[in-house]
């Protein structure tokens, strides 16, 4: 593996986690409890590492010689609360040809 593809790995990790503190702490924090100042930040940082996130997915598309398929299917998978972790299990970071 690359560093740069550990790179995309280790960042898609931290955005999927983001988001789920985003989901599943700060916002019930915000509207059960009223308290929106969580969400300000995690939501701040979460939208940093999505970019960030994206940015690289779009440098090692064009690095591995990816499809527009696993490109845009790696991105969907961003936008779902646990996509990341389906990315990580199925290891679709990886080519058929490589190995983990």
């Amino acid at each position: 593996m690359t560093p740069s593809l550990s790179r995309v790995r280790l960042l898609g990790i931290l955005e999927g986690v983001s988001f789920l503190v985003l989901l599943f702490i700060a916002m019930p924090l915000k509207y059960a409890f009223g308290q929106p100042i969580l969400v300000r930040y995690v939501g701040m940082i979460h939208g940093l590492l999505f970019i960030l996130y994206l940015v690289l997915l779009f440098q090692e598309k064009d690095k591995s010689d990816w499809s527009w398929k696993k490109f845009l299917g790696l991105f969907l998978l961003s936008n779902l609360p646990f996509g990341f972790i389906i990315v990580e299990w199925k290891d679709l970071y990886l080519t058929k040809n490589e190995t983990p």
